[in-house]
């Protein structure tokens, strides 16, 4: 049996893990410099001295952490622990120096700023640690519920009634249906990883809009819009399909004259700009629970962080989704 892939844990090169630890590293210096000031404006001066040392050395940890985040991905979890530790004492004597040098104190911490920096960084390991679990599968029970929550069992009756109904009058047309559902079982059941590229995505979609191009007939009208220079940006894999079969489900399938779906993406300076849009001639018919675009904003946060944003609005009869990721 195939070994599982390591864990990326010192995956520590995103902003928004950055900001976060920047923010805690100031709470807690804020915190320790109340133990030992009596007012707001003493408290300022401490906070702002110990603040120039802290931080330089936080942004350190950092640093090499994600310099060197795949030769500690190779460790075992209590080697990654450990060297965490080891940087975050390395860190906190850099900070201490730095106090030192500029000449705001005299009798210098060193064993206190080393266990500091330890404890800090076991934190940060222990954040990241989780932040990786997040990203992957707790179990097979887990990797079960996400496969069924892909595939629409009336989705795939649906589809083999139509090839059933095409494989006599037009063979070929048949075969390529089955086709396009071949290859969307395939990346459903296929472990793709973390990510995937926005050009894969957009295959998959077309894919699902030829399918069910065979049972809406002109009732379903799609419309692409992709900027070329967006292909290669990193999506969650299945992200993009769910989102289209959304628009299907409930802009198209409740209307009988039909709907527009349109897929667009572009390049806004760092970002990638991707919009889901339908019409719904129908209205907005029943409200779902909502666990597919719950499902689909979690998964696009937990590989971008902050960098990434999801939005849903519905404007006088038009809803859309839109996705902001970096480039």
């Amino acid at each position: 049996m195939p070994q599982p892939e390591p864990v990326l844990v010192f995956d520590a090169c995103h902003v928004g893990v950055i900001l976060r630890t920047v923010l805690s590293v100031e709470l807690l210096m804020g915190v320790g410099a109340m133990f030992v000031t009596n007012d707001v404006i003493a408290w300022f001066s401490l906070l702002a001295i110990i603040t120039g040392a802290a931080l330089p050395a936080a942004l350190l940890w950092l640093v090499v952490a994600c310099a060197l985040k795949k030769p500690l991905q190779k460790l075992t979890r209590l080697g990654q622990w450990a060297s965490g530790m080891v940087l975050g004492s390395l860190a906190g004597l850099y900070g201490c120096a730095l106090l030192v040098w500029v000449g705001f104190i005299n009798n210098a911490p060193w064993i206190a700023s080393a266990v500091s920096g330890a404890l800090i960084a076991a934190g940060l390991v222990a954040a990241l640690i989780w932040r990786a679990q997040q990203r992957t599968p707790a179990s097979a029970a887990a990797r079960l519920t996400e496969l069924q929550s892909r595939i629409r069992p009336h989705f795939l009756f649906n589809t083999l009634n139509s090839a059933i109904a095409l494989v006599r009058a037009e063979p070929a047309k048949a075969e390529m249906l089955l086709e396009d559902l071949s290859e969307l079982f395939r990346s459903a059941l296929v472990d793709q990883g973390d990510a995937v590229t926005l050009s894969q995505e957009i295959e998959l979609a077309k894919r699902y809009l030829e399918i069910e191009g065979v049972r809406f007939g002109e009732r379903l009208r799609v419309e692409w819009a992709i900027d070329s220079s967006t292909l290669l940006a990193k999506l969650p894999p299945l992200l993009l399909q769910p989102l289209v079969e959304n628009a299907v489900k409930h802009g198209v399938e409740p209307s009988t004259s039909g709907a527009d779906v349109k897929i667009s993406t572009q390049k806004r300076g760092s970002a990638i700009v991707i919009k889901i849009t339908n019409t719904a001639p129908g209205g907005q018919g029943h409200a779902g629970h909502g666990v597919a675009l719950q499902n689909v904003q979690d998964r696009l946060r937990l590989l971008h962080d902050v960098q990434a944003s999801f939005r849903c609005t519905w404007v006088n009869g038009i809803y859309q989704v839109r996705m902001e990721i970096p480039a």
